[in-house]
């Protein structure tokens, strides 16, 4: 399947770094740029991007749709108040998290297909195959984390399964079951630690089948991560993404990507109990400062 260019997923491989927050920020962001957007909350079962809009409840959610009993995702919408701006509202149906990988396309599919020009998928915490497959099927994807060690090591955890998880699909569709199992190999580098960088399974892949192997690294080279650090607070702080840039060039093989940072900022607190983003309820502040410039930078790499 060829990947939507409209769509853009918000991911935060540890939970409570604020990614919700930033997806709706953000997406106001967007559409104060002229962008017309959607807001998709795809943390299926614990939605809650609605409530920092200030929506409290919905005629219909996304597990309508997943359920079929709404036919079009376009019914779903819903207007935010906001010029540009539209929600989609995340459901609470247990075990709609797992949904099969044929419904994640049909979602996806109905994604781009959406009357904007950019959709916003705030996807839900963790590395599970739901959230690495959306990620994965989306054009571009930002990944927030905040400056302590625990968190930019779930983000470095998280590039590294979806770099798996995309190399699993690539040799299976090649039909190439040796390189699958030095795959399974790579990911126990304890008993295989000339296995344990990008590098040295690409040099043993190569002795397997040279083609594949350098077919399947010309695909990863066009990973560019793009890293947000949020509350950041001393400029220590502001130097985290570097830990994860190094992570990724030293064992990953991945150069080029965009690291942004957040600063701490009560005007966030003071919004999420007024139920009003941010940038509507502080426009001033620093908070939406940086939101604005990780918006721009969106829009100038489209």
């Amino acid at each position: 399947m060829e990947k939507p260019k409209n769509i853009f997923a918000i991911v935060g491989p540890k939970g409570g770094v604020g990614k919700s927050t930033i997806s709706a920020n953000l997406a106001i962001a967007l559409s104060e740029l002229g962008k017309r957007v959607i807001a998709v909350d795809l943390d299926l079962g614990t939605s809650n991007l609605h409530a920092i809009f200030g929506i409290r409840e919905s005629r219909h959610t996304l597990d309508d749709f997943v359920l079929n009993r709404v036919k079009n995702l376009s019914d779903i919408v819903l207007d935010t108040k906001i010029n540009n701006l539209g929600i989609i509202c995340g459901g609470d149906v247990p075990g709609i998290a797992n949904m099969a990988y044929q419904k994640k396309l049909k979602l996806i599919r109905h994604l781009s297909n959406l009357d904007c020009d950019l959709v916003l998928l705030d996807l839900a915490p963790g590395a599970s195959y739901n959230v690495v497959d959306f990620l994965i099927i989306a054009q571009r994807g930002l990944l927030v984390t905040t400056p302590e060690v625990p968190s930019l090591l779930n983000v470095y955890s998280f590039i590294k399964a979806t770099v798996f998880r995309r190399l699993t699909f690539y040799f299976k569709h090649k039909k190439c079951f040796e390189l699958l199992e030095l795959l399974e190999k790579a990911k126990d580098f304890d008993n295989h630690p000339h296995l344990k960088t990008m590098e040295g399974l690409f040099r043993e892949a190569r002795k397997i089948d040279i083609e594949t192997a350098n077919s399947a690294k010309k695909i990863l080279s066009t990973l560019k991560p793009f890293v947000v650090v949020n509350r950041v607070q001393t400029e220590n702080d502001a130097n985290a993404g570097e830990v994860i840039q190094n992570l990724l060039q030293q064992y990953l093989s991945i150069d080029g990507g965009v690291t942004m940072t957040i600063h701490e900022d009560n005007a966030v607190k003071n919004a999420i109990v007024r139920m009003t983003p941010a940038m509507i309820d502080a426009p001033q502040s620093i908070f939406s400062r940086d939101i604005n410039q990780i918006a721009a930078k969106i829009v100038t790499s489209q």
